[in-house]
């Protein structure tokens, strides 16, 4: 099945210049719908209420989250100031100068509206005007079904639409401690998993304690040093249009890369068994540890895959495209922690990469989040604090989409609080919903939470083909959303 979008079915998206055209429809509306004003003069007013006020907005962070959430206030005309301070200190995972830097991946996930919940979340954020998504589709490189992009490009599209934006303030400057509740200025965290120490203290001391966990990056090698001979292009079960190289392996050296993985040395390991690390970005040498056999159903997985002469591997791994030029490629999956001469040696044993020349070797990290269920309220603000919001990683929600998303989230619903508008709420049949009613929800074993189909609502009709159930659960949430983007309605 080919990789669908709702916009490619007849769905409406819209561009941010679209979507804050919309905005202004909301204005003249009651709670039902009904008209109490005209639209441009509800709007009009509204917006010299938030000047002569002197209401502003300040979001704390520069990555998706942040960059999302600056972007949509400001364009919905309320003065906003971003703060983060790169160039001038960067973490130990940032390279670049500029916003919205892509630390881990260059995949965004799977692009597949009705198949894949990461895919749907993205469609729910297409409709709503999401800066992320204009940058993702403007920088994409072929990935299969995955909507992957060009680092470069992607960060650099959001830095220009935030540089030219008009209400929005950029600041250079590190943030080491959050407001006092007494102040009026309104402020969103979006500092992610890695916020500096100072800032992360006193978010820990404020909020009851941080919790973190370990994630890592893989390596990137460059493309003119990849064996072809050794390898062959293609997309798991024909999808796409053959966008991946496939390094496949025997089972000889299947066995033997395993083995050289599990006895190579490991950085800080000392440090890093006695911690937690997320499952989605687990080191391979981790995987491999669990079994000898564990990464040739996982990362190495050949299922799928047929080589020149039809024949299936014993395990392959997968290089994406890591940017729109084809110069380099990631290995996908082999998140590591090993030490870099050790990701050479070890990484080099595969055929296709004996002579790889790496970009990049991959790096280990650790991630900090609050537990939201104790301290957020479903808007994302602070329980006690209505002037303060976080947004993204650091709020426990996993993964680029889903980070981009709760700083979209979070601006929409401090825009209707600033504006005095009655609160939208999505709904716990879409993604964006779902994700809000589980940061915020009671748990006492909270965890970071990707999206997925099981964290929505049920249908109430139960479909057992799981193709049929997940597109019936897509198509709810679309039309879900597209109400409130669409008609203007308040719930």
């Amino acid at each position: 099945m080919k990789n669908e979008t709702a916009a490619g079915r007849g769905g409406v998206n819209f561009s941010a210049d679209e979507n804050f055209a919309r905005e202004r429809e909301t204005f003249g509306r009651t709670a039902d719908g009904g008209k109490i004003a005209s639209e441009e003069t509800a709007f009009k007013d509204a917006r010299k209420r938030v000047s002569a006020e002197k209401i502003t907005v300040k979001v704390i962070g520069g990555g998706l989250a942040g960059s999302e959430a600056a972007y949509y206030l400001a364009r919905a005309g309320i003065p906003t100031l971003l703060a983060d301070m790169k160039p001038k200190k960067l973490t130990p995972a940032h390279r670049e100068s500029n916003f919205g830097e892509l630390v881990c991946s260059n995949s965004l996930k799977s692009n597949d509206v009705y198949a894949n919940a990461c895919g749907l979340l993205k469609e729910e954020m297409r409709i709503l005007g999401s800066l992320t998504m204009e940058a993702a589709d403007a920088s994409a490189v072929p990935a299969g079904a995955a909507l992957a992009v060009d680092r470069e490009k992607f960060s650099a599209y959001i830095t220009e639409k935030l540089r030219a934006c008009p209400n929005l303030t950029i600041l250079t400057e590190e943030v080491t401690a959050l407001p006092d509740a007494s102040e009026k200025c309104y402020t969103i965290v979006a500092t992610g998993p890695l916020t500096a120490d100072a800032l992360a203290a006193d978010i820990s001391e404020k909020t009851g304690g941080g919790l973190y966990f370990y994630d890592a990056s893989a390596p990137i090698v460059s493309a003119e040093s990849i064996d072809m001979s050794a390898a062959f292009t293609g997309d798991r079960y024909g999808k796409g249009s053959g966008d991946y190289i496939n390094c496949p392996l025997t089972k000889e050296e299947y066995y033997a890369f395993v083995d050289a993985l599990l006895s190579a040395e490991r950085a800080d390991l000392h440090e890093f068994e006695k911690r937690d690390v997320f499952e989605g970005c687990m080191p391979v040498e981790i995987m491999a540890s669990r079994g000898r056999d564990t990464l040739r159903f996982g990362t190495l997985k050949p299922v799928g895959l047929r080589d020149g002469e039809g024949a299936r591997p014993y395990a392959v791994l997968q290089l994406r495209k890591e940017n729109a030029a084809g110069t380099a490629y990631n290995l996908v999956g082999f998140q590591t922690n090993l030490k870099f001469p050790e990701q050479k040696r070890v990484f080099s044993m595969i055929p296709a990469l004996k002579n790889a020349e790496f970009l990049r070797y991959g790096v280990m990290h650790r991630n900090t989040y609050i537990h939201s269920p104790d301290v957020l309220n479903r808007d994302f603000s602070v329980k006690n604090n209505e002037r303060l919001y976080f947004a993204g990683q650091i709020t426990g929600v996993e993964g680029y989409v889903e980070s981009a998303a709760s700083g979209l989230l979070a601006a929409v619903h401090l825009s209707d609080k600033i504006f005095g508008r009655p609160p939208r709420v999505f709904g716990n049949e879409t993604v964006s919903g779902a994700l809000e009613n589980y940061i915020s929800s009671p748990n006492k074993d909270f965890q970071p939470m990707n999206a997925n189909f099981g964290i929505l609502a049920p249908l109430p009709e139960k479909i057992r083909d799981k193709k049929e159930r997940y597109r019936a659960l897509a198509e709810r949430a679309l039309a879900s959303v597209r109400r409130t983007a669409e008609e203007g309605k308040i719930q």
